[in-house]
């Protein structure tokens, strides 16, 4: 039985996007190691308004349209060079996924979202952007990833020798120890990740 046209046009089209997109990831990384100017401060939130659409989208269960405004999503929040907008993205496409019935392939397209917030907040020594790349990488079930992030956030902290940064690192490396079989069942709230009630300026 063939499959049918618009099905057939729709995989077609995400699979295009998906190669566009890796691609653009890689030169953004690049770019991002050798940039010393900041962003204009509009390009830091411009992936918002284009995620507000994904959900609205998905709301009336129009995948194509998603799609397409996820990927203007994503190339704002690369252009934007700071962790937040690639952990919410990453988080939005495992959403789309969910909806669309391809979780897997979701979930490698966040693992490479929450990379590259781990090295931007790193970058940043933003200890908020390393825990929101740890609790990413937790509800896939990446253990060694978390453990990775999570080493990383508690030297951050420490550099910064701030007593409520330790506190985070250390209540969420407990949560983390205590319960990571089952993370992605419950806590996923522990550290937010709204785009849309995030204040503005609470980066670290």
């Amino acid at each position: 039985m063939k499959e049918p046209l618009s099905s057939r046009w729709y995989w077609s089209l995400l699979l295009a996007i998906a190669s566009m997109l890796g691609l653009m990831l890689i030169v953004v990384m690049i770019v991002d190691a050798f940039a010393d100017h900041a962003p204009e401060p509009a390009s830091q939130t411009a992936w918002k308004v284009q995620l507000r659409g994904v959900d609205d989208a998905l709301k009336r269960n129009d995948l194509a349209s998603a799609e397409m405004l996820w990927s203007k999503a994503y190339a704002a929040a690369l252009k934007s060079r700071h962790w937040e907008g690639m952990v919410a993205v990453g988080d939005a496409y495992r959403r789309l996924g969910a909806h669309g019935g391809f979780r897997e392939t979701a979930a490698a397209k966040a693992r490479e979202t929450y990379l590259a917030a781990l090295f931007r907040a790193r970058n940043e020594a933003s200890v908020e952007g390393l825990l929101q790349a740890a609790r990413g990488f937790a509800e896939l079930g990446d253990a060694a990833v978390v453990q990775r992030c999570l080493a990383v956030a508690q030297s951050v902290a420490a550099q910064t020798r701030d007593p409520r940064a330790e506190e985070r690192v250390r209540a969420f490396a407990e949560r983390w120890s205590a319960s990571a079989g089952d993370w992605s069942a419950g806590h996923h709230s522990e550290v937010s990740t709204d785009h849309r009630t995030r204040r503005e300026g609470t980066i670290r």
